[in-house]
């Protein structure tokens, strides 16, 4: 089983961290005591590494969109999977073992979880729960809410649904692909949008410091919070624009 690349980590304060999140942090603290050192600015070492943090997540990446249609597409091929095995199978439980070796790569790591938890004699509705957390997919959390139903109270039209959950997903798929050029555009626009304005605020700093003097003051430092909060905003509304047509297909 290859490993999860999220690795969750008992943080602080009980909150679960994972890798990437931690090295997120990380650099988002380099960053802040950089810009602090630089500047000698609080205000400014606190907003350099807010957006060291959140940038990567707001701006989104090419890799994450193909990620996320590569699991919905395996989600419908699972899901055809146990269709066709609950016929052959003894049971749901049988159906997810015997397909859980054959699962899609790209949910191969949430399959074999949920098989190995069936093996060790999990009750199944709690071991599905525990899938449904774990699917990053609309469609997926469907088709798990599906099973649960099933094994609580035997559904004979779980094949139907499972049929009717896959093209679904595959549906979702194809609006994906439609959409992905439009929404890559749109990323890289913010992207150059966003290192444009990053490397006017390091070249001010860097080679004309004497421009910046006045926010030096505790005024000047006030007025760095508006304008950080303005670009802020701005940012926040290039990546909402970026992923909303993302959203408005997985309510379809």
């Amino acid at each position: 089983m290859r490993r999860r690349a999220a690795t969750d980590r008992p943080g602080a304060f009980g909150v679960r961290l994972t890798r990437g999140q931690v090295i997120r942090v990380a650099v988002a603290l380099v960053v802040a005591a950089l810009v602090g050192l630089l500047t000698r600015w609080p205000v400014g070492a606190i907003l350099a590494g807010i957006g060291a943090y959140a940038l990567p997540i707001a701006l989104g990446t090419d890799k994450r969109a193909a990620r996320a249609l590569a699991r919905t597409e395996a989600i419908a091929v699972w899901a055809e999977m146990l269709r066709d095995n609950l016929a052959a199978a003894a049971g749901l439980e049988q159906a997810i073992l015997v397909t859980a070796p054959y699962a899609p790569y790209a949910i191969k790591d949430e399959i074999d979880e949920l098989a190995a938890s069936v093996r060790l004699g999990q009750r199944l509705p709690v071991a599905l729960g525990e899938l449904r957390e774990r699917l990053d997919d609309p469609t997926g959390r469907l088709v798990v809410r599906a099973l649960i139903q099933a094994s609580t109270r035997q559904s004979r039209q779980l094949a139907e649904l499972l049929s009717e959950l896959a093209n679904r997903a595959r549906a979702r798929a194809t609006l994906r692909l439609k959409i992905a050029p439009g929404h890559a555009k749109i990323r890289t626009n913010a992207r150059v949008i966003t290192g444009f304005t990053l490397a006017m605020a390091v070249g001010l700093v860097v080679l004309n410091p004497a421009f910046l003097k006045p926010y030096h003051s505790l005024t000047g430092q006030l007025v760095l919070i508006v304008v950080g909060g303005v670009f802020a905003l701005g940012f926040l509304g290039i990546a909402r624009l970026a992923r909303i047509g993302l959203s408005e297909g997985a309510r379809r």
